[in-house]
């Protein structure tokens, strides 16, 4: 089932488990955090994207390369947490000698590191923030800088970068994955929704609509991309370029987890008419016919291989090139 929605106190915003609940144990009211989240989200006020890149992240050269991607070989200037603005092709080097990477990598290497049949532990956090197209860039940037001072701040060094290389502004966040008083980073699925209601939060302070819920409150379906057919497309497979999907990719089927996705969808729908009505009780009559009307419009679950090759590519799940060094 969708977890609640929190606040920075971890309070929930927008449960829709206790919308749906009917007798004794219902919700009788909505804050004003709710009304206005729920509004944001009937509206369809534009989604905040707060995504962490995976690979390349545990060895001094993997993250070396990394920024030096970042900053396109030095065309672009790198944001220190110091407010220094680096550029050329030589900040890879500095900004990791800054940090004391080698002696992180070097300890690893020693007797106190993990042992050789353990993974290594990430040097830094790859965190990439996006907006849909037409956002303007410098308050992207803006509101990252602003989330990473108070999120960082005198605890992980980090470093960004806008990219406007593509329809969406997106801003790299590169945070050092150990404090520098010897307290590791952990980067949970709870941390990341935080994350993004904070990054909503300061992006609607600089006057840009963001809003951060969970795709499941939102109704859609958005499955990301099976690895074999992003391949395949990446390789110029005329099955995917020409919009045609194999029989495998295309079948549906109802087995792992599905019955889950199916009944989330249910609960979801019924939480968005017990909101409506608690709206209707707390005199916003206007704003529970808009609920009561995008409940409506919340289709059947579908879960991934319900969909063919040629609609994953032409709904751009995708996403932006960015995303790709996940996969």
């Amino acid at each position: 089932m969708p977890k609640n929605l929190v606040d920075t106190g971890g309070r929930p915003l927008l449960d829709l488990t206790s919308y749906a609940r009917w007798g004794p144990g219902r919700r009788d009211h909505l804050s004003l955090a709710e009304v206005e989240l729920i509004q944001r989200t009937v509206n369809r006020t534009p989604e905040v994207m707060v995504k962490v890149l995976t690979r390349g992240a545990s060895t001094l050269k993997a993250v070396s390369a990394h920024v030096a991607y970042l900053n396109r070989g030095g065309d672009l200037d790198i944001e220190t947490d110091e407010g220094e603005r680096l550029a050329g092709k030589t900040v890879a080097k500095q900004l990791l000698g800054d940090w004391d990477l080698d002696i992180e990598e070097h300890r690893r290497r020693s007797d106190l590191g993990p042992g050789k049949d353990r993974a290594p532990p990430r040097l830094v956090h790859k965190i990439l923030f996006s907006m849909p197209p037409g956002t303007p860039p410098k308050k992207v940037l803006e509101a990252v800088r602003n989330f990473a001072r108070e999120q960082f701040a005198l605890q992980h060094r980090y470093a960004m970068v806008l990219h406007t290389d593509e329809p969406h502004p997106h801003v790299h966040l590169v945070v050092k994955a150990m404090s520098e008083e010897g307290d590791r980073l952990n980067i949970r699925k709870d941390t990341l929704r935080r994350w993004r209601a904070e990054f909503a939060r300061h992006l609607r302070m600089l006057g840009v609509a963001a809003n951060a819920t969970e795709r499941a409150v939102r109704g859609e379906d958005r499955p990301p991309l099976p690895d074999a057919i992003y391949r395949t497309g990446r390789r110029g497979d005329p099955r995917v370029l020409n919009g045609r999907s194999s029989q495998n990719a295309a079948e549906p089927h109802r087995k792992d987890g599905s019955e889950t996705q199916y009944a989330t969808r249910k609960l979801v729908r019924q939480g968005w008419f017990g909101a409506a009505e608690l709206l209707h009780e707390s005199g916003r009559s206007e704003l529970a016919e808009q609920v009561n009307a995008f409940a409506r419009r919340i289709p059947a679950a579908r879960i991934r291989n319900d969909f063919s090759v040629d609609e994953l590519v032409h709904r751009g799940v995708a996403g932006p090139a960015e995303l790709r060094q996940m996969r």
